[in-house]
């Protein structure tokens, strides 16, 4: 280990407190630098090549150290490196973007609200929903209903809106008028029932909730398409178009949380256009710039545009980054690259159908519950005993032991519980699919050793 790694590991834990860490563990243990990265693979602080199976944060997905971008982001800096969105003020990045996500976006979704990263849009979601509503007399429909498990960021309201019941423990959350039903999770939740009845009993909660409440107090409904950090659960075929059935039959507004699932991770820009739903608002980042610099926002519909240009006034929201012109350059760079590369089509056609295929031979595993993904996200869910299916009892510890033997084997895969979890970058190639497989293939046996 070289003398500057430990020197920088001990100012690390001396002065950087980590996002949903352990600070006194992770001082203990010593932090891993990542120091540099090329195409899908890192390099970190020890030399160590490992390839990323988490695009950075479910982010890079046009890989790492395209020149385009950089690019983009020097012409920027010296022409205008900073100017804000308030003030009647705007720059041509900022315009150009917007315009760009309405014809990317489906159907009249046509406006955007620029924010710094996806749990900033999210709290914008919340804004929103409320003043719309109130701009057209209905003060009280505020509540938004969300799903147990689901992940909204990690700010006050985004926090709400997600159904973590950890981070609920901190910070007395959620704030009022955010309500929670159940996910539709059906391996873990529902794996004795058919899974399109199972799909749509779960979406029927929706309807429940809102009689139970209300349609005069409910103002909207939000999820992912497909929940990421949850543990990548992929909902039954049946349960999106009940959703849709019922936000249309009750006049709530539905939120397409694209954070995760927008600019191609399941082979269409949006997972809106995956799952032929019709979203009213919907919150992005991370893909819109492939993690380059932070850039987040809701790309809002006509119908919700339309009243508060001419019913809502002055909107009194906003943050000094909205809009950032070397944000918006590098995004729009981002997404050129995506259209011009035919990146998505090939995620659609190519990639992702053969992640998939390969992903599904490791059922074959003894340590192996379920098999599931879509596009280029995937995940494994663990289980003591497989005939009948035998959860474990700490789902975290064992987790955990397989991230940690992941990255011995040169793989960077994520943990949720007893879910490993991949969202590799869009460009992989087959070769790198089949080494992200036998990577994790040889991280089961070695958790095996441990745990069967």
């Amino acid at each position: 280990m070289s003398t500057l790694f430990s020197r920088l590991q001990r100012k690390d834990a001396a002065h950087h407190l980590h996002p949903f860490t352990d600070s006194g563990d992770l001082a203990k243990r010593g932090t891993r630098i990542i120091s540099s990265a090329d195409g899908v693979y890192l390099t970190d602080g020890e030399g160590r090549r490992l390839l990323d199976g988490m695009a950075g944060l479910w982010c890079v997905n046009i890989g790492y150290g395209r020149q385009e971008l950089a690019d983009a982001a020097a012409k920027q800096f010296l022409q205008l490196p900073y100017y804000n969105s308030f003030f009647q003020c705007t720059t041509q990045p900022a315009i150009e973007l917007s315009e760009m996500l309405g014809e990317l976006a489906p159907a009249d979704l046509n406006h955007v609200f620029f924010t710094g990263s996806g749990s900033e849009a999210n709290d914008t979601v919340v804004r929103i929903v409320r003043h719309y509503w109130a701009s057209l007399g209905h003060e009280n429909k505020n509540v938004i209903i969300s799903r147990h498990n689901a992940y909204h960021g990690s700010t006050m309201a985004g926090a709400s809106l997600g159904g973590m019941k950890p981070m609920h423990k901190q910070g007395g959350l959620p704030i009022p008028d955010i309500v929670h039903i159940d996910q539709p999770y059906w391996f873990g939740e529902g794996r004795d029932e058919d899974p399109a009845e199972y799909g749509i009993r779960i979406a029927r909660q929706l309807e429940d909730k809102i009689n139970e409440l209300g349609v005069k107090r409910v103002a909207a409904f939000i999820a992912e398409p497909v929940q990421g950090a949850g543990g990548v659960i992929v909902p039954p075929d049946s349960y999106w178009p009940e959703i849709q059935r019922i936000c249309d039959a009750y006049d709530i507004l539905l939120i397409s949380d694209e954070v995760i699932t927008g600019f191609g991770r399941i082979g269409h820009w949006f997972g809106a256009d995956y799952y032929g739903t019709r979203p009213d608002l919907m919150p992005i980042a991370k893909g819109l710039s492939s993690g380059y610099l932070p850039i987040g926002g809701v790309i809002i519909s006509d119908r919700v545009a339309d009243v508060l240009k001419e019913k809502g006034g002055e909107f009194y929201h906003g943050y000094t980054y909205s809009g950032h012109p070397v944000c918006a350059a590098v995004a729009l760079a981002n997404l050129h690259i995506l259209q011009d590369e035919n990146i998505i089509e090939y995620v659609r056609n190519d990639i992702g159908p053969y992640l998939q295929d390969q992903w599904r031979t490791l059922g074959d595993h003894p340590l192996v519950g379920e098999v599931r993904g879509v596009g280029m996200l995937a995940a494994l869910e663990l289980a003591e005993e497989r005939n009948p299916i035998k959860l474990f009892e700490d789902p975290s510890s064992v987790g955990n032991l397989a991230r940690d033997f992941a990255i011995d084997n040169g793989l960077v895969m994520r943990a949720v519980g007893s879910k490993l979890i991949v969202s590799p970058p869009l460009i992989m190639q087959k070769q790198h699919v089949d080494e992200l497989v036998q990577k994790a293939r040889a991280t089961l046996d070695d958790v095996a050793t441990r745990v069967l």
